[in-house]
């Protein structure tokens, strides 16, 4: 089964809501892998996406959607909504 990873960009406007919001999604990530953080992610082609970029590692795309829809996670999406514009892809891998 391929692994999956879901990649978020997030333009921050409020530092403080951001670390209440990363204190709560810590607790949900158990058995996600981080694999990049990057405050100035460098744009190769097309338009840039805002602040930073985050990208997550998971076992399949089925346990990226577990996590993401868990009630727990849902618990913290809307503090990142709060102290931040952002986007969030989940890529299938090879």
């Amino acid at each position: 089964m391929p692994k999956a990873y879901i990649l978020v960009t997030e333009e921050i406007h409020d530092e403080d809501g951001m670390k209440t919001y990363g204190a709560k999604a810590a607790k949900t990530m158990a058995g996600v892998r981080v694999l990049a953080v990057d405050a100035t992610p460098q744009v190769l082609e097309g338009r840039p996406a805002p602040g930073r970029a985050v990208l997550l590692e998971f076992e399949s795309p089925e346990a990226a959607r577990a996590w993401y829809e868990s009630p727990e996670y849902q618990e913290a999406i809307p503090l990142r909504q709060a102290a931040a514009d952002s986007s969030g892809v989940l890529i299938t891998g090879l």
